[in-house]
């Protein structure tokens, strides 16, 4: 040891430093050798009080003060070759300051104190570059050297990385790594650094550093919960006193451990978070300032918290975990703060919205139902921030407000108390006033039909959770906004709408709610998500057929006795059947035979059925009310033949029964369906009977068919029940027919003897009605009116009978195809040509009589019956077709129409290539003037191959007088067009604007007048409010169903056809509906629909992506690569339109057109929506600039000037109106020259409130295009120059034809700081 202290002493004295001068002072003391530090290490290590006595002692001896030696340390500390250098340096240091009898004030120096942090950081970098270098050199070196790293894992390579490629080497440096923070830790107990306030704040950031430099050196868990406490250690130790002041020295600490404490889940965020709820929280409940600064770290994250939804949602984790630790009184004072950012910017409301769920959830009665006095307890007041949120204007923070509500809410429901409270915040229940009443309702009245999807669905779920809350009835206005989301075009949402009206429908079983209910979800059934489909199925087993299935008992008739005496005994009778079945299920049945629903009550028990879900018990449930009605109308004395089953029981029975056949009891009586009287009843009998045909013995059966036939040869029954009879007929001989041979033979026959005698009852009524006829118009005079009047009341006798008789061939003709008709075809001819007129000699017209006229109903029949049979012989149908069309043009009975339009739907599917001619003269029944009509054109043709005219004439029914016919075109423009045809908007919709204003003014189209006659009828022309409100509804509608980039193509097809079409005169402006073409092309193009969102917007609006999409929180490459592609088209589209709009501008300013108005209100958003894209076309021609803006001002101050005239002029009237006449003419005169005087003044005020406003207007426009850029040459630009209507540029330097008053106003002008320069 001699040697070495020797050897120690002479080296350190070589690297004596210089005197002090002035140019040593620009240079660093020479580093300790490597060599000198391993010495010392040893020497310091070997733990000899008198060898380090000595050492001193030599130093001294020899001049060489202790700093000088920390300064020489500290050089090699810094010194940039190998990384385990330095950290031996810093060992040696260390070692050297806890070595016994050290002169610690002496030999500590900040600067090398620093160099010691840095070179702790350094050798934490050279561990996580090593991974690096070895993966960049695997692919070149041999597969040895892949398989020796392979074997040693992470850890090991990254620590061989540092050393000289040896294993031991590494473990030194580990061991080394180590032993520099342990006796980091023993030093901090020696030194005071309230005097280095730099190193203590460089320390506490190399401390908090090092976890997150690390983490994949010291893989193992053990290793790195050992530097873990570590640093806990260290930072533990700068909170004490004697390194300066403990509020400032723990603020330092929360600052250094904040963005740890912001990343994702690690074991990282684990130790900042633990550092800060233990040790920080304890260190603060001795120290005042600690403590304050801990209570002040949440406010300090809220400020720090990133903006995207998964970080932001991490920031909020560890904001609640430090809030937790935190005293009672502390968390109260954070959720005030909370409250205030709720009236901040964008990013502090939507993250104070997320923070108040869990900062209610953790705290103890946050609404105060424990307390004795509650004065506006804090958990109240986050409640009422939410509920205000959800009117935000912007839809993240709309959206997260009621997601968390709906939290909040299931939070408080299992609470009596808490419940009571929350219904008086949110204005709900029985007691709440009527001002407080409406503010959840009418909030969620709104967001249920938000323009943003998410808040939507968060509307609906908050419905959800609240129906519990509900009492008494629903709102009526909030059910049917739920069911108008039943029909939105996202599926979340249907699925959102689905849940809240059944759990409505669960606590209001009865009235509205099951009408709203029964309106809304079962036509999901036909929706084309097939778990929507399902989930419309399970509701309707469980609120519908279940609900039914358990008044099974119920219906039993012991269950009831005699009813009281009353005077009226069918109201007593209602009484009772109501309180026979209390549940709601008879309103449920007579709800589901409404005939809206009952198209989809069918599609669902047919796929319920097919699935074996139908339980037997419904359908006993249905037998059972039938015969307890019965029953209970006998007992009130009431006759038999009056009675009806209740209101749907029956039809109900006949859907479940053709899949429960064998729980069907069939009792003598139900054999005879002349037992009951109302038609729609026999109707469903008769189905149901057919369903269990099979089950019927074989003597039932054969009298069953025996009545059905005699019933069907009377042609006295309801065209419904002739239907019914005859299908049922068709079944019974298939299911008791021993052959199908046999069947069919046995179905001819009688087919063949109901068509003979429906013929001769025909054939009776025509000529008797012309027998009639010819009596009183060949005789003269005339016969006496007796005989006359009785061949008339025979006639009319014989009416309804040939009426039944030519519906039941139809019947027939569809049952049996095969069946001789050449007795019935000219029969049928003559009916439906009765109505043509045409005399065969000119001197004695024929006696002809118009069926039409005196026999309406036969007519229509007849029709109805050709149609079918047209629909089984193709060469029928082809003779009679051009017949179909003409009387459907010249009609004038709407249900002749609608039978017409129902067959030709019919014809499209049969016969696609005959009736295809005709489609344009169908679809002219779009604009029937009967509603009905219009409604059965729009559902029949919904499945025709789409076309653009027939698209087109849709259009109409989007802005349809009727509502019924608007939420159709609405669900078929926004569902099934999207899917079938996304391509049909977008390619049509510059047409559609030529053809809804009916416009022919274009050069290049061109059209027949048949054409323009026809379009016509499917325009909406007109300049005045309504119509253009009902074309923009189209446009609207159509843009909405485009994909982006169509959006952008559409945008630059309005302005190539229209606008430049325009400008280069192939679009006459001079027309009316030419200029209003290009006043709706205005309107469209100034929009926000055709405009796409900004980037500027997307960072708050990204949680407002519908959970349809992937749902990956991150930015897809594709979706930034289709950004820059927005972005690129975006700009190429408008510096190619500004140039053609100012054409356009001055053609019309050339015309004094009233145009102008609209496209400077147009250009005024185009500027400011694409004022970046814009910015290179006005600063290249400031003379252009200034022109724009001159004439946007001018026309802003016109528009707010006429509108303050307009509001003077109608103050001034209203003020005359009031004034009381004076009792003499001077007063008079006198008080009507102050009002006079007193509205001049009124309106200069209001000409100078406009001229600045106006001004204001520009001013904004034009900071926001141009920021006080210099304009450059023109020669350095490559933007092409804009000529005038003249043909002159508008260049710099270049001649002009402006006007000269235009250019004097333009230099009188101040504009202010917007000037060039």
């Amino acid at each position: 040891m001699e040697e070495t202290l020797s050897r120690i002493v002479a080296d350190l004295d070589e690297l004596r430093p210089p005197p002090a001068t002035s140019s040593s002072l620009l240079h660093p003391p020479p580093p300790v050798p490597e060599s000198t530090l391993s010495d010392l290490r040893r020497l310091v290590g070997a733990g000899d009080p008198d060898l380090l006595d000595r050492f001193f002692e030599d130093l001294a001896s020899r001049n060489l003060p202790p700093f000088s030696l920390a300064q020489c340390i500290g050089s090699a500390m810094d010194s940039g070759g190998n990384p385990r250098v330095s950290l031996l340096a810093s060992d040696v240091y260390l070692s050297l300051l806890l070595s016994p009898n050290a002169p610690v004030l002496s030999l500590f120096a900040p600067m090398a104190f620093v160099s010691l942090l840095h070179s702790v950081r350094k050798s934490v970098r050279s561990r996580q570059a090593a991974p690096e270098e070895d993966s960049g050199s695997g692919a070149r070196a041999p597969a040895k050297s892949k398989r020796k790293g392979g074997r040693r894992g992470s850890g090991s390579r990254n620590l061989r990385g540092v050393g000289n490629d040896g294993f031991e080497e590494g473990e030194i440096d580990e061991r080394l790594f180590f032993a520099v923070l342990e006796k980091l830790v023993l030093v901090m107990d020696l030194i005071h650094l309230d005097r280095f306030p730099d190193s203590l704040k460089s320390l506490v950031h190399t401390v908090a550093e090092l976890p997150t430099m690390v983490p994949d050196s010291f893989c193992n868990p053990s290793v790195h919960r050992k530097l873990t406490n570590l640093c806990s250690q260290l930072l533990r130790a700068a909170l004490r006193p004697e390194h300066g002041d403990q509020a400032n020295s723990a603020a330092e600490v929360l600052k250094s451990l904040s963005p740890l404490i912001m990343l994702a889940k690690s074991e990282v965020r684990t130790f900042a978070l633990s550092f800060v709820t233990n040790c920080m929280v304890d260190a603060g409940k001795q120290c005042e300032g600690v403590k304050k600064a801990v209570v002040n770290l949440p406010k300090y994250l809220v400020q720090k918290a990133p903006e995207k939804s998964e970080l932001r949602a991490l920031a909020v984790e560890s904001i609640m975990e430090i809030f937790r630790a935190l005293e009672y009184g502390d968390r109260v004072s954070f959720v005030e703060y909370v409250v205030k950012m709720t009236e901040g910017k964008s990013s502090f409301r939507l993250l104070a919205v997320d923070l108040i769920v869990p900062i209610v959830m953790s705290l103890k009665d946050p609404l105060g139902v424990q307390a004795n006095e509650v004065n506006d307890p804090w958990g109240l007041r986050c409640l009422q921030v939410l509920i205000k949120r959800g009117s935000d204007s912007n839809s993240a923070i709309r959206a997260r407000s009621l997601s968390n509500l709906v939290h909040l809410v299931g939070f408080f429901a299992n609470d009596d108390r808490s419940c009571k409270i929350l219904k008086e915040v949110l204005g709900i229940g029985d007691g709440v006033s009527q001002k407080t009443e409406a503010t959840i309702n009418n909030l969620l009245k709104i967001r249920c039909l938000d323009e943003k999807a998410a808040v939507r669905k968060a509307a609906l779920n908050l419905v959800t959770k609240l129906t519990s809350f509900y009492s008494g009835s629903f709102d009526e206005v909030l059910l049917k906004t739920m069911g108008m989301a039943c029909s939105d075009p996202l599926v979340s949402i249907r699925k959102a709408a689905v849940s809240a009206l059944s759990e409505a429908f669960r606590k209001f079983p009865d009235g509205i709610v099951a009408t709203e209910w029964l309106h809304s979800v079962p036509r999901l059934i036909s929706d084309n998500e097939s778990s929507i489909q399902e989930e419309c199925e399970n509701v309707f087993l469980e609120l519908v057929l279940e609900k039914i299935s358990r008044v099974r008992l119920a219906g039993s008739p012991h269950n009831y006795s005699a009813p009281y005496k009353l005077h009226n005994k069918k109201k007593d009778f209602e009484r009772q059947i109501d309180l026979l079945f209390p549940n709601g299920a008879l309103g449920l049945l007579r709800e589901i035979c409404n005939g809206e629903v009952v198209p989809w009550i069918k599609k669902i028990c047919k796929s319920l059925g097919k699935k074996n879900q139908l339980r037997p018990v419904v359908a006993t449930a249905l037998q059972n009310m039938i015969k307890a009605s019965e029953s209970l109308w006998l007992s009130q004395s009431l006759p038999i033949e009056k009675w009806t089953a209740p209101q749907g029981a029956w039809f109900l029975l006949s859907e479940v029964s053709a899949f429960l056949p064998n729980a069907i009891g069939m009792r003598n009586d139900d054999a005879e369906p002349c037992s009951v009287t109302w038609a729609g009843d026999r109707v469903f009998l008769l189905q149901t009977m057919s369903n269990i045909s099979l089950e019927l013995p074989p003597d039932p059966a054969a009298d069953l068919a025996h009545n059905l036939l005699k019933r069907i040869e009377g042609f006295d029954m309801h065209p419904t029940e002739v239907n019914a009879h005859v299908k049922v007929l068709r079944t019974v001989c298939k299911q008791k027919a021993l052959s199908a041979v046999e069947a069919d033979a046995l179905i001819l026959r009688w087919v063949r003897q109901l068509l003979s005698k429906a013929t001769q009852v025909i054939e009776k009524y025509i000529s008797e009605n012309t027998q009639a006829n010819e009596e009183g118009s060949f005789f003269t005079p005339p016969r006496s009116g007796n005989r006359r009047g009785r061949r008339s009341m025979t006639t009319s006798e014989l009416l309804p009978q040939a009426t039944i008789a030519a519906y039941t061939v139809g019947s027939l003709v569809i049952v049996c195809p095969s069946v001789d008709l050449s007795t019935v075809i000219p029969l049928l001819h003559k009916i439906i040509t009765s109505g043509d007129l045409h005399p065969k000699s000119k001197l004695l017209p024929a006696p002809q009589v118009s069926l039409k006229d005196v026999a309406a109903s036969l007519y229509i029949q007849g029709w109805l019956t050709m149609g079918k049979i047209c629909l089984i012989d193709g060469k029928i149908a082809k003779r009679y077709i051009p017949l179909f069309v003409q009387e459907l043009e010249k009609s004038d009975s709407a249900a002749l129409r609608n039978n017409l339009v129902v067959m030709m739907a019919d014809f499209c599917v049969r016969y696609t290539a005959l009736i295809d001619c005709h489609i344009a003269k169908i679809t002219r029944c779009l604009g029937d003037p009967c509603e009905l009509v219009r409604r059965q054109t729009f559902i029949l043709l919904d499945y025709v191959k789409w076309r653009r005219v027939l698209f087109l004439r849709f259009l109409l029914s989007l802005v349809d007088e009727s509502e019924k016919i608007r939420e159709l075109a609405d669900f078929l423009f926004g569902n099934i067009l999207r899917v079938k045809a996304p391509l049909l908007a977008y390619n049509s919709f510059v047409e559609a604007i030529f053809v809804l204003n009916d416009c022919h003014a274009h050069g290049g189209h061109y059209s027949s007048q048949s054409a323009q006659s026809e379009s016509r009828l499917f325009s909406i022309r007109g300049t005045d409010e309504i119509s253009r409100s009902k074309r923009m509804r189209i446009y609207t509608c159509l843009l909405k169903q485009m994909a982006p980039e169509h959006l952008l193509a559409t945008f630059a097809k309005i302005c190539t056809e229209i606008v430049a079409a325009a400008s280069d005169g192939m679009l006459s402006i001079e027309d009316a509906t030419g200029q209003s073409v290009l006043e709706d092309a205005f309107q469209i193009l100034a929009c926000k629909e055709i405009h796409l969102p900004t980037s500027r917007n997307s960072t708050l609006e990204s949680p407002e992506m519908d959970d349809e999409s992937n749902g990956s929180g991150g930015t897809s490459p594709a979706a930034a690569k289709g950004r820059v592609i927005s972005q690129a088209v975006r700009k190429s589209l408008i510096q190619n339109t500004i140039p053609i709009f100012i054409e356009l501008k001055r053609l019309l300013e050339s015309k004094n057109s009233p145009l102008i108005g609209s496209l400077m209100d147009c250009l005024r958003l185009l500027l400011k929506d694409y004022k970046n894209e814009i910015d290179e076309i006005l600063v290249a021609d400031k003379q252009l600039q200034r022109e724009l803006l001159y004439d946007m001002q001018r026309h802003e101050s016109a528009k707010a000037r006429s509108e303050a005239a307009e509001t003077v002029a109608v103050m001034g009237k209203s003020r005359n109106n009031h004034t009381p006449q004076a009792s003499n003419a001077p007063s008079g005169v006198l008080h009507q020259s102050k009002s006079s005087n007193k509205l001049q003044s009124n309106s200069r005020v209001a000409s100078a409130l406009a001229d600045a406003a106006a001004e204001a207007t520009t001013r904004s426009v034009l900071r926001e295009v141009n920021r006080g850029t210099s304009t450059p040459p023109l020669s350095s630009l490559k933007v092409p120059k804009v000529r005038s209507c003249d043909g002159a540029t508008g260049s710099r330097g270049a001649p002009s034809n402006r006007p000269r008053e235009v250019l004097e106003s333009l230099r009188r002008q101040p504009f202010g700081s917007d000037d060039e320069g």
